[in-house]
Formats: structure tokens, sequence, C-alpha cells
């Protein structure tokens, strides 16, 4: 970031006023600085509207995306991926180029084309990423998700955007077990009627058997031989992607994310929010069912080569993220705040048992990381790396706040807003609030990742009212948080999951790192019902197989959320269940045990991982 800020003869600690208050000059430097692969185009790189959500970007440039993360063509490893079986699998830069040119020549003898859909139901290998390179490379749109996601699931994501060519596997590994997925494959492309055309990677040819008039991978691809890969030059905002939302409160929205726009917002957070440099070995522990997978994607327009891990990250022990980052010397390792919370409730300290001399930084996600996090990290793991906490959303894939590495690390904070980004916390009513006062998070600025707008909404109305309507000229996207003196911000969770006991707006994570602080709990869930005409806090707990729920941690709970947060904090009651529901991502969901504890219904069940468990929160006599 010193040197962009050279570049951009700016004092480093005038760079983000400088970056927003100039938006123009800003995207200018971006593009030229990180020599973005295009043809620029003659207007102003950004363009005001009459609203925000109609500033407009490079107006008359064109790229191609795939081009830009395929610049390299050598025999170095652009991609090196690992799976529960430990043994690595890689692909040089010149191997992959052979094999988006394989699959583009067939994409394209099947008729796909600009803007058709290609959808993939894969896990985090090799092949998901050629497969989205060659789509990129011909203009073809991109969704993808993991593995793990149910048959509903998937037809209510792929059957909205309705699919040309539907790539898949017949089954994946998790935690030492093979999951087969033929059946619910035959079940998927009966409702996926636009779908030309099926190819499976299959390790059992007894499966693949069952599926019919399906191709292998290696059918479709080897068809024809390598050559150089064409790449079709389109507008900055052509399509590339679409994600989706979670789910938990409806069917799935359709997040339909622009080309040139993601790829220099993620040039930003990589290059300058990250230090990721050419020849550095960026990891992010994900799902391809989750926006990070888009946002490592991204690590090869840096010339990255990028680390995949496929399974989960506690097989066979905790310790295994860590074997990785020794074995294929990683510089950038992602984890989610739960990630190290658990490392660190295993007593383990990486410092004393692994390698980490490559790690330069730490980047933390999914849920507010919790000053104790902050302590473990940079004592048990390494005192010298980068712990950079982001936050941002699949709404903009990247991220609104995040890290610094020229700037020092307060426990318990994100360090500021990302370049670019004119970020706010605000008073309900849309005034900007005071540092320390609990607000909802926007940002006052365009930025090139707000999405081109939702499948199905030709007059982006549901795009318009889900960013825009509450703080009008504001992008909102539901975030609590804080600004803090020192210039940092403090994520305190959805605003949707905020609690209101007596009027009074808290967030869930200050109760959250009172409980992380015990040994007894393994997670826990913080919701408010509704109860006489106001409402009440109540607090699920997991708790540790050695330990039992009692009357005497049930009092330290209360007196630690007292003593830790404030008096309003303590939950009215205190639960201990079996299991707690969450998002194939791996995130809690407040909303969903909301909704049973008031005997209201969830929406779209199979967003969650593990639906079952909301079985413990029914009927339950102490919420009568």
């Amino acid at each position: 970031m010193r040197l962009f800020s050279a570049v951009a003869n700016t004092p480093e600690e005038d760079l983000h006023n400088w970056s927003i208050k100039n938006p123009s000059e800003f995207w200018d430097l971006v593009w030229s600085h990180f020599q973005v692969i295009g043809e620029r185009g003659e207007n102003p790189a950004f363009l005001a509207g009459s609203e925000l959500s109609e500033a407009k970007f490079f107006d008359g440039a064109s790229l191609n995306y795939a081009k830009n993360l395929m610049r390299r063509s050598d025999d170095a490893p652009a991609i090196v991926s690992y799976s529960e079986n430990g043994i690595p699998n890689q692909i040089s830069w010149a191997e992959l180029h052979d094999l988006v040119s394989q699959l583009q020549q067939s994409l394209q003898a099947l008729g796909v084309k600009e803007k058709d859909r290609v959808a993939a139901w894969l896990p985090n290998g090799i092949e998901i990423y050629a497969v989205m390179l060659a789509c990129a490379s011909i203009g073809a749109v991109f969704s993808s998700v993991s593995p793990d996601f149910g048959s509903k699931g998937v037809v209510d994501r792929f059957g909205q955007i309705k699919p040309k060519v539907l790539f898949t596997t017949t089954g994946y590994c998790y935690g030492g077990r093979r999951f087969s997925l033929t059946e619910k494959i035959i079940a998927v492309t009966k409702e996926l009627s636009t779908v030309e055309q099926v190819v499976v990677i299959s390790e059992d040819e007894s499966d693949f058997s069952l599926l019919g008039e399906c191709k292998t991978f290696e059918e479709f691809c080897f068809s024809y031989e390598p050559k150089a890969v064409s790449f079709t030059d389109l507008p900055f905002d052509h399509p590339l992607y679409i994600l989706y939302s979670s789910g938990t409160t409806g069917i799935p929205k359709c997040i339909i994310h622009r080309a040139g726009g993601l790829l220099l917002k993620h040039l930003v957070e990589h290059r300058l929010h990250c230090d990721v440099q050419s020849g550095d070995r960026v990891f992010y522990f994900t799902t391809a069912g989750w926006m990070m997978w888009n946002w490592l994607a991204a690590g090869l327009a840096a010339e990255a080569t990028l680390v995949l891990y496929d399974g989960s990250p506690f097989y066979p022990d905790g310790s295994r993220l860590f074997d990785l980052i020794e074995e294929a010397r990683i510089t950038l390792l992602g984890v989610s705040a739960k990630f190290i919370d658990s490392v660190s409730s295993a007593g383990l300290r990486p410092t004393e048992t692994h390698d980490l001399e490559t790690l330069r930084t730490v980047c933390s996600t999914g849920s507010p990381l919790s000053p104790e996090s902050f302590t473990h990290v940079y004592k048990d793991w390494k005192e010298d790396v980068h712990l950079a906490s982001i936050s941002g959303g699949t709404d903009l894939c990247g991220c609104l706040v995040g890290g610094n590495p020229n700037k020092p690390v307060f426990a318990g904070e994100i360090q500021g807003p990302i370049l670019g980004q004119d970020m706010d916390v605000v008073n309900d009513d849309g005034s900007s609030a005071d540092s320390g006062i609990q607000g909802e998070l926007v940002c006052r600025s365009a930025f090139p990742s707000m999405p081109i707008g939702f499948w199905n909404d030709p007059e982006n109305v549901r795009y318009k009212a889900t960013y825009f309507e509450k703080f009008p000229g504001l992008w909102h996207q539901g975030d609590f948080a804080e600004k803090t003196t020192t210039g940092g911000f403090i994520i305190h969770g959805r605003s949707d999951a905020t609690l209101n006991p007596g009027g009074v707006r808290i967030g869930t994570s200050e109760i959250y790192r009172r409980v992380d602080l015990f040994d007894e709990i393994l997670e826990s869930l913080a919701v408010g019902q509704s109860w006489k005409g106001d409402t009440r806090i109540i607090l699920f707990v997991v708790v540790a197989d050695e330990f039992s729920f009692d009357a005497d941690l049930e009092e330290r709970l209360r007196q630690s959320i007292r003593n830790g947060a404030s008096p309003r904090h303590v939950p009215a009651v205190i639960l201990s269940v079996p299991d707690l529901p969450r998002t194939r991502s791996g995130k809690l969901v407040e909303l969903a045990v909301k909704k049973v504890i008031e005997g209201l219904p969830v929406s779209n069940i199979e967003s969650l991982l593990n639906p079952e468990v909301l079985e413990n929160f029914k009927n339950l006599p102490e919420l009568d």
C-alpha cells in the first residue's frame, strides 16, 4: 500500500480520503497501476448517477476477466489442490491454459454463448476453477454451489437461472467419510429442464452408470486438442457470476455480479489490503457455495498460486490447516472466526509445532473476531503476522471494511474501510453515529462491485429495495456496527439479528464474546423472543462433552455477561442444546431459531447444513 500511495502522490495516511474524494482518479490508477488488460475507453472512470445505484464505472471500457487471471503461461504452479487424503494435485499456468482451452472448445461446440449460464455443483478442486475461467473467456455466466447442498437447495438456486450445462460430481469426502451424490443428481437433473449437457467428475464407474446421458469430465474436455485460448472482449459490466443469498428467509436471491467491477475490487483487496504479490501462495478455507471462493479465484489476477483444500479443516485433527501452511508454504491464510476460536479452545499452539515462516497474513471473516482470538493468534500462531479481520458479503462479493498491512492491529477491531469506499455507521435517522455508538453500517459512495441487479428483477425493484430503501442515497446491507476511536470498526452481527430488550438495540456479538471465555461452552446462539409486549434474550449453549450444564455454570455465564457487557445483555433464559443450526458456509442462523421458538415457519430449510437440529428448539417448556 505504501508503493501505491507513492504512485498516487498522496501521503499514506490520506490515501483513503483521497480515494473516496477522487473516485475517477483512484479507479483509473487501480486500472493502470495493476496493468488491467483491456480497452480503457474514453469516458471518466466514474460517472455519478441521479441515485447511488445508477453510478457508472468505466462506461465504454472492455476487457475479459479470464484473460486478466491467465496472464501467466509458464510452468510454475497456478493451483495446488489438497483433499483429506493429503496427496496434492497441481496444475501449472501452462497446463491451466491447455485445460481451459479444451473446456472452452467443448462449451462452444454445445452452443454455449455470451450470457448463457453454466452451473457447477463441484468440490473445491482444480476442475471448478478451469470451468469458471472457460466460461469467463467466452462470456458465459458462471454459478456454483458446493456438493453438500441438498437437491432442493440446488434446484432452488439453479432452477431460477436456467443453466445450459451442469458440471457435478458423484461424491465427495468430509470428515473421513464419503458421501454419494448420485441419487441427488438424478433428482436435480429431472428438475433442471434447460440443462442440455451434464458433465460428471466420477471416481466410481458404478455411480456414473446410473446417471444416463452424461459425459465424464475427461470425455468432455479431451475431445479437443489444446490451442491458444480465445478471449472475447466484453463490456466492463458484462455479467460474470451469479451468487446467492443464504435463503434463510425465503427463496435465495440470485445476485448478478459484473466482471470489470469484481476484477478491480479484488485487485484492491488482494494487492493493497492483503499485500498479495506475484508468486505468493494464497489459501482460503471455503467451498464453491460461498463468495470467498470467488474472492480466492481472483488471486490469480495477482499472479499468485492458489492453494485449495476440500474437506474438513479438523480432519484428522485440528492441525490440518497448519500442516498445509508448512507443506504448501502458504503466505496468506484465510479462515473463519469460528475456526480461530476452535483452535484456541482446543489448546493448540502452532507456533510450537509448525514452521509458519512463510505466513505473512491471516484473514478472518464469517463472524466477528473476538479480542481473545486476536490475542491467541499473536501469542500462539505467529507474533509478526498481519491479522486482518474483514467483513463484506455476497452482496458485493468483497469487503466493506478490512485490513491494512501498514497500520497497527487493535484486538477486537477491523482496521478500517476498504479503499474507494466511504464507510460510516449511522443512526436510525441516517445521521452519522459517534465513535462507540452502535448503528447501521453503510457506504456513502458507489463502488464498482455493486451488483448489476437480481435475476428476474427487470426494473431493479427488489435490488433497490434491498440495499438503498432504508437509507436513501446510501448502500446498506444490514450489518450492525460501530466506529472506534482508532479509525477502525467493530461488527456486532446482522441488523436483523440484533436484540431489543426494553427498546435498546444490542448486538449478539457482545454476548458471544463473554460466553467464548468459557472452556465449558463450545458455541452459543442468542435470540430475542417476543415476551409480554417486550423482547427478552434467550441464550442457547452447546456444552463440551466433558462438562455438564448446571446452575453454577449458568450463574457464572450471567455474571460474565453482566460484568463484561452490561446488565441489559444478561439473558432471561439460558438453555443447553445438543447442536446449533448453521448455513453451508458455517454461519450460525439466529433468525431460524427465533422463528422456531415463536412458532413461525422457517423458510427454505435447504439453505441449512443441518436443518434437523431445529427440532432441538421446538416446544421448550422454559420458553412458554
